[in-house]
């Protein structure tokens, strides 16, 4: 499972001090980008390269509990399921500072992200290409 660290600044927030839910999602993609980046895929290489790219088409969060200004977390992506054309991951929001065993312990929200390859300008599905797949299986 790929993890990836981030902390809560002011503008993350709403006027109560707590992460605007939309927020999760800037960080589940900021997470999967990082988590192609350590596989060795950079996402303007890919679209350069091959005119296609990864979009998100479908994705489903559940809020568990609240997370604040300054806080620190950790932000995990996981491979779920593997198509020909698309992918699935499954993402975490964790409380950093609260961990057991040394691993993050309080769930704050969790969503399942489908990903897409799609041509970069008709938009149209395509088959991910055997080297992505293969890197995305590893």
């Amino acid at each position: 499972m790929f993890q990836w660290p981030v902390r809560v600044y002011w503008e993350d927030t709403d006027a109560g001090g707590i992460v605007f839910y939309a927020n999760y999602l800037k960080f589940f993609e900021r997470s999967r980008t990082e988590w192609l980046r350590s596989l060795g895929i950079q996402q303007q290489n890919l679209k350069d390269s091959s005119g296609c790219m990864f979009v998100v088409t479908d994705t489903t969060l559940r809020y568990h509990r609240p997370s604040r200004l300054d806080d620190e977390l950790v932000v995990t992506a996981r491979l779920y399921e593997m198509g020909r054309a698309s992918m699935t991951l499954k993402q975490q929001a964790l409380l950093k500072s609260e961990q057991v065993d040394g691993q993050p312990a309080t769930l704050l929200c969790e969503g399942t992200i489908r990903i897409g390859w799609v041509h970069g300008t008709s938009l149209q599905p395509r088959r991910i290409p055997v080297s992505i797949l293969e890197r995305l299986k590893n």
